[in-house]
């Protein structure tokens, strides 16, 4: 698509980007970490990947067989 666009039309482009970009609302790096770290472990309790699954609701677990890697 840039390829069919004059140098104009692109730096015009760029500047209807910029313009809305302006105005996005910006917050420290160091907030949004902590706020996200806070997240994570808010939901760590009931994470199944750390918690793991019980057996009763796990649906590959049983004697299906398996695989081995060796």
């Amino acid at each position: 698509m840039a390829r069919d666009m004059s140098d104009k039309e692109i730096l015009k482009m760029e500047l209807d980007q910029l313009k809305k970009e302006v105005n996005t609302p910006r917050s420290a790096v160091s907030k949004n970490c902590a706020d996200t770290i806070a997240f994570v472990e808010g939901l760590m309790p009931n994470d199944p990947l750390i918690k793991g699954v019980p057996d009763d609701k796990n649906p590959y677990k049983g004697d299906k067989g398996g695989c081995t890697i060796t």
